[in-house]
């Protein structure tokens, strides 16, 4: 498997990677002076006669920039899954291409997540949620039953949605923050009770 975006994202994939025993074979980077990270090499801007018929993980913490790598890449792409061995999967759920699920997480039963996900350390995600694509759910982030979260949001560290909410598109739900009403797009939201405190545009 190979990596797009050699971060500090891309560290604790790789730590999910070996813990899989899945080689990585390698990570693109479109900044030319990262030559390494950890152990492994950096092989420059995405390749696809390097990548070949390898899986590949776009491995950038940003919503907006995972999306903009995904549309530029050639469609005929083969994204792979990073799941790690200790985190809590149901068999009832649905996880979509090129998400990753980080150490500790649970994901419970009959929930859906789309597409190029991150799912963070010691996540919670309840029964019944549905996690669009492009979405990041923070480390300790707890999503209480049936919670909804549009394409691209972000659910900030140690932030408490309880059941039955719906999160917009593009938003921000702050660190700490707990949300007890509906969010819309575009916007942020922080405190406790969680509050829109001003719009935003990624």
């Amino acid at each position: 498997m190979y990596l797009y975006g050699a971060s500090g994202h891309a560290k604790v994939i790789i730590d999910s990677l070996k813990a899989l025993k899945i080689f990585v074979s390698g990570l693109f980077d479109d900044n030319p002076e990262v030559k390494k990270l950890l152990d492994y090499t950096v092989y420059g801007s995405f390749d696809k006669k390097r990548l070949g018929d390898e899986e590949l993980i776009i491995s950038v913490g940003l919503n907006n920039i995972r999306k903009k790598i995904v549309e530029k890449l050639p469609f005929d792409i083969s994204y792979g899954n990073v799941i790690h061995p200790s985190a809590i999967i149901s068999g009832y759920a649905s996880i979509g291409k090129g998400t990753v699920v980080m150490q500790g997480a649970i994901i419970q039963s009959s929930v859906t997540i789309g597409n190029h996900c991150i799912i963070n350390t010691g996540a919670s995600v309840d029964h019944d949620c549905h996690i669009g694509d492009f979405v990041h759910i923070s480390p300790h982030a707890t999503l209480c039953g049936n919670v909804s979260v549009g394409e691209g949001s972000q659910v900030g560290a140690g932030a408490v949605v309880i059941p039955g909410i719906k999160i917009g598109k593009w938003s921000l739900v702050a660190a700490g923050a707990v949300v007890l009403k509906d969010v819309p797009d575009n916007v942020l939201v922080l405190g406790n009770p969680a509050r829109v405190v001003k719009k935003i545009n990624i």
